[in-house]
């Protein structure tokens, strides 16, 4: 969290908890169970794929560190990293939506891209993604002022 470096202290360190519990707030109320995980991922294939991409399952796990999401085309099984737990709703769509288009265009050549551009917000989300992993391999100033 970045501050305005006028703030005393007692300032920077109330603006830190009031933002913080904001944050753990809007975190809270967007965290999907696996049940609303799958009813989500069935509505963005109705919207965005006619319907085809029907997925046996999808649900959260806690062993892809490298990746976003991950699909079993045979077993029609979908599987999105909790690293996304608390992302933006966009985020979180267009990694269903990824590996919804998975389900009809296995690999990532030209026809399974031009499947994901049915989804508006792809760009966006990419690049929030990207800046996710990017910021993950700042290095950490000690003494910085941004939480």
């Amino acid at each position: 969290m970045l501050i305005p470096a006028r703030m005393s202290e007692a300032e920077e360190k109330r603006w830190v908890t009031v933002m913080l519990n904001k944050l753990a707030a809007q975190e809270s109320r967007r965290v999907l169970g696996d049940a609303e995980l799958a009813e989500r991922a069935e509505r963005l294939s109705a919207q965005y794929f006619g319907g085809r991409a029907r997925p046996a399952s999808v649900r959260w796990v806690t062993n892809q560190n490298t990746r976003w999401g991950s699909c079993t085309p045979s077993e029609g099984s979908i599987r999105l990293s909790h690293r996304l737990q608390g992302m933006p709703e966009y985020v979180v769509d267009y990694v269903l939506c990824h590996e919804l288009a998975h389900l009809l265009v296995p690999g990532h050549g030209p026809g399974f891209w031009r499947l994901l551009e049915a989804y508006p917000r792809t760009e966006r989300a990419r690049g929030y993604l990207e800046g996710v992993v990017a910021a993950d391999r700042l290095p950490q100033v000690p003494g910085a002022r941004d939480e």
